[in-house]
């Protein structure tokens, strides 16, 4: 096949590609089903006109319709980019939250689907019964592309929709793995898997897989930081990553070609955008979403191409076969959705899914180009024997059709059945209101620009009163709606509090004024105060509010890690993270009461604002309340960051101020363009966030510690030596009743909650605890609980009583503490002053 023969078959895929949008769109069809009509109405047009005319056909014409269609097209060119740009573009922060039901229905999906179509072939089909396993992995694989198109297009809660699109993604990387273990089965002269292979082999491919991803991805991102002076060398390398991890992970190291390029995908999206600048790392989205839109709808057209080809030898008797795969895949998907889910929600694993969406979700699992292309494999596989090689071809076509154009073209109608293409009530009321006050705003605005313009006051005239007419509409049916309760116009305004508290975190984000990686975070915090607020109006605002203060698991993680191995450097940073957060999310708050005053009191009246603002309030106390936490804890740490920001300030109206000038024609575009790359230098040395060094910030602590000031510079380095740093959370106990008594606490900040002998005594910062067991050598006959975050000093007993000795300020501090607390036999057990030696 020539050159131009090629170039003219890419083209004509292309016109296909361009020409399938509107005829999907007046169709009133998904994408993908409009792709496959079209694919496959080519497939039979070329076979026909191959099987009429024959060898009268010029060899130009027979060579294009032979178009050599390989498995290895599908797996080795277009799906490493399709599975990439999915991972790639998963919110995997709000995932993590969820990662229970999404692993747990990924991997369990594809084993109910394997075992059921499988074990329903058997009695049926001439195949082995291995065989009827290979074809149950085949169709287990969803669409993820027309999963997320689904998806995206209904109301769904975003929750639900994460879940089965992190579903759809990794249902794919299971089931081709499970393909390759079932295809090992059915192929001559290969050693079949033993259980070994079964319960070790397949899932070390699949972790060998995820490390491989990760370590390319990984490497793939250095070189792209390295880069980043060229961003066009930036993309072409990210167009190599899903190619290099595939042929990596499948042909060097016998892994898991998919499950390395999804980790891959994933692993950039976690930690592309704090390494990448925002221009950079936005232009690799966009660049990926057309790559994936060309490969997905390639991959498309070009398996509908071989439908005629898989279905040329079906008989009666398949078609029953193929009824037989899709009752029992359907089995097996009801299973998950009304079995498996359900019981995930009971257990707070997964949120609770209605019916209509039970429903939508069943009807939506459309299989497509995976499918066709797994059977594929196995129809050009000369080692698998020729009955295998023909029904497993046209029982995967056949499913696939089924799910393409029994399921895809009656969607929408089952969707307007279900209700769920139809706004909720208090969407259709508040979208009636918004678009009352938008008119509102428009005509004052075009008012004033008519008079600062000069136009004719005719014309003016005119427009208004035809303007006036729809605004007199648009408040008539924002008044319809006035019956809204006081308690829903609370959650409409929330919500709108929260999406505007979005916008201006991707604003500061444009603007510079936040990190990449810190606005994922911020952005991920809104989405969560919006789901939180849908589902539990001001209670919901409010939890998800405190959650976005709160510490994760990681941070646990790391508090442990901290405490028992003395590793500190994901402290270190996750703590510096938090800072920056916090900062940034205090002035955005501020911010948010204009809001309030020019939008949301316009819309639901003063008191619902006036609620708003003491919500607000509460927020931002809260938030003031953890910066001051953090102040305490890391003093010097808190300067640094507090100057950052106004260089970064600075930095920012400075770069405003050239481009005023630029507007204004006082300087032209060369000297413009000058000015601002001057600033790069600045830019970049800014966005080097200082290092937190816990080290160093103990070494403040200590000099805070009041029973510690008399001690003198080469004391204070030997107590730096041997003092350890200790974490708590709220609710952490400290020291149990019964315990043996090793270790003083000296109050670095927080507070803890002491309990003897049924009273209760609260400690702040600069005070101590655990001392008095050591002094009288008995168990422990207190308990003491972190009632805050707190961060404590802790000396064991041997280094304690050495310090003692030595130190009077720390023997007065003792014996203070342990009067105040009526223990006065202990006080006078502190070993006296020892004194000092002779030099």
């Amino acid at each position: 096949m020539n050159i131009i023969l090629i170039i003219a078959a890419v083209a004509l895929l292309f016109v296909v590609i361009a020409l399938a949008e509107p005829v999907a769109e007046r169709l009133r069809l998904p994408y993908t089903v409009a792709l496959a009509a079209i694919g496959a109405l080519l497939g039979i047009g070329a076979a026909t006109l191959t099987a009429t005319m024959g060898t009268r056909l010029p060899d130009e014409i027979s060579a294009l319709l032979a178009l050599p269609i390989r498995s290895s097209v599908f797996l080795y060119a277009l799906l490493p980019t399709l599975v990439f740009q999915v991972a790639l573009g998963l919110d995997l922060r709000r995932m993590l939250d969820d990662w229970v039901p999404i692993l747990v229905m990924a991997v369990l999906a594809v084993l109910a689907a394997t075992a059921f179509v499988g074990g329903a072939l058997v009695p049926f089909s001439q195949m082995s019964v291995l065989a009827c396993f290979l074809v149950g992995a085949i169709v287990s694989t969803t669409d993820p592309s027309a999963v997320v198109s689904i998806f995206r297009g209904l109301a769904a809660p975003q929750r639900l929709a994460r879940i089965v699109e992190g579903e759809s993604l990794l249902n794919d990387a299971a089931a081709i793995a499970l393909f390759g273990f079932f295809l090992t089965f059915v192929m001559a002269g290969v050693p079949n898997p033993t259980l070994h292979d079964a319960f070790i082999g397949l899932p070390v491919q699949v972790a060998s897989g995820m490390l491989t991803g990760w370590i390319v991805a990984q490497v793939a991102l250095f070189a792209m930081v390295m880069l980043a002076a060229w961003p066009l060398a930036q993309l072409s390398l990210s167009v190599a990553v899903p190619y290099a991890t595939y042929l990596i992970a499948d042909q060097l190291l016998g892994a898991s070609g998919v499950v390395a390029v999804v980790f891959a995908g994933m692993t950039l999206n976690w930690a592309g955008p704090g390494r990448m600048s925002p221009g950079a790392w936005t232009n690799l989205r966009e660049v990926w979403d057309l790559l994936a839109h060309w490969a997905g709808a390639l991959i498309f057209v070009l398996a509908s191409l071989l439908i005629p080809r898989l279905m040329a030898d079906a008989r009666l008797f398949d078609l029953f076969l193929v009824l037989v795969v899709v009752v029992a895949a359907t089995v097996a998907r009801m299973l998950m959705l009304w079995v498996l889910l359900p019981l995930l929600a009971r257990l707070r694993l997964s949120p609770q899914v209605d019916q209509p969406y039970r429903v939508a979700i069943l009807w939506g699992g459309l299989r497509g180009a995976v499918t066709l292309a797994l059977a594929l494999a196995v129809t050009e596989n000369l080692r698998v024997p020729v009955d295998v090689r023909r029904e497993v071809g046209i029982l995967a076509t056949g499913f696939t059709l089924f799910t393409l154009f029994g399921q895809g073209t009656t969607l929408r109608l089952l969707i307007r059945r279900l209700g769920l293409a139809k706004l909720a009530p208090l969407d259709v009321a508040l979208s009636r209101q918004v678009i009352a006050v938008a008119l509102q705003n428009v005509r004052e605005e075009v008012a004033e620009s008519v008079k600062e313009h000069g136009l004719s006051r005719d014309i003016a005239r005119a427009e208004a009163k035809s303007f006036a007419a729809r605004l007199d509409q648009a408040v008539e049916l924002a008044d319809e709606s006035s019956d809204i309760g006081e308690k829903d116009r609370i959650t409409l305004g929330l919500l709108a509090l929260a999406g505007r508290e979005r916008d201006l975190v991707l604003e500061a984000f444009r603007e510079q004024e936040i990190t990449p990686g810190r606005a994922q975070q911020m952005l991920t915090d809104a989405d969560r105060l919006m789901e939180g607020t849908r589902a539990g109006g001001r209670t919901g605002y409010r939890r998800a509010a405190r959650r976005a203060l709160g510490r994760g698991r990681l941070h646990r993680v790391a508090v442990w890690l901290n405490n028992r191995l003395r590793i500190s450097w994901l402290l270190a940073l996750l703590t510096a993270h938090r800072f920056e957060i916090l900062e940034n999310q205090r002035i955005l708050l501020k911010d948010l009461h204009g809001y309030i005053d020019s939008k949301i009191r316009r819309i639901h009246g003063r008191r619902v604002a006036d609620l708003l603002h003491r919500l607000l309030t509460q927020r931002e106390e809260e938030v003031e309340q953890a910066l001051d936490a953090l102040r305490l804890q890391y003093p010097g740490y808190a300067e640094e960051m507090e100057r950052r920001f106004i260089r970064r300030l600075a930095l920012r109206l400075e770069e405003r101020e050239y481009d005023t000038l630029l507007e204004d024609g006082l300087i032209g575009r060369e000297l413009h363009m000058t000015l601002r790359q001057s600033l790069g230098g600045a830019r970049r040395r800014l966005n080097r966030r200082p290092r937190l060094d816990l080290a160093v910030q103990k070494s403040a602590m200590l000099r805070q510690m009041p029973a510690l000031a008399g001690l003198d510079a080469a004391q204070l380095r030997m107590v730096q030596k041997r003092v350890a740093t200790v974490y708590a959370q709220p609710g952490d106990v400290l020291i149990r009743k019964g315990d043996p008594a090793r270790h003083v606490f000296f109050i670095a900040s927080g507070a803890v909650e002491v309990e003897f002998a049924s009273q209760v005594e609260r400690l702040g910062r600069g005070e101590m605890f655990g001392q008095l067991g050591i002094l009288t050598r008995r168990p422990r006959r207190a308990q003491v609980t972190a009632i805050t975050h707190c961060t404590l000093l802790t000396l064991d007993e041997a280094r304690f009583l050495d310090l003692l000795s030595r130190d009077a300020t720390l023997r007065e501090a003792v014996e203070k503490s342990t009067a105040r607390r009526g223990l006065m036999e202990a006080a006078a057990r502190v070993p006296p002053p020892e004194p000092a030696p002779v030099r």
